[in-house]
């Protein structure tokens, strides 16, 4: 019963918010706000992905040369900076990742 309750409460705070927006249309964000709010989509992909990266265990920093999400994200990094198209940074990313997961032995048979 406390699950339920949890989930149904978190569910009407997100409806809440999210539809507070939309009944009021005329609540408009400050220009330092809006501003701000733009920088949100990569600070947030960047405090998921970055982690991961530098912790593939989950417990213990491995910036070692064997990592290959370290490597496969520093050279995902450098796909984007050169491309500037996203299909191309994702799928040379995976394919770099993969590559490198291969070459160093870390893919299950």
């Amino acid at each position: 019963m406390q699950t339920w309750s949890l989930i149904l409460g978190m569910a009407a705070i997100t409806f809440a918010i999210r539809y507070s927006l939309f009944a009021w249309p005329s609540l408009s964000f400050p220009p330092l706000v809006r501003q701000g709010l733009h920088y949100v989509p990569t600070a947030v992909l960047t405090a998921i992905v970055v982690p991961g990266m530098l912790m593939p265990d989950g417990q213990h920093l491995d910036l070692a040369l064997d990592n290959a999400y370290l490597l496969a994200g520093l050279g995902t990094l450098l796909i984007a900076a050169l491309t500037r198209h996203l299909l191309a940074t994702i799928l040379g990313g995976l394919a770099l990742f993969f590559l490198l997961r291969w070459a160093l032995g870390q893919l299950p048979i």
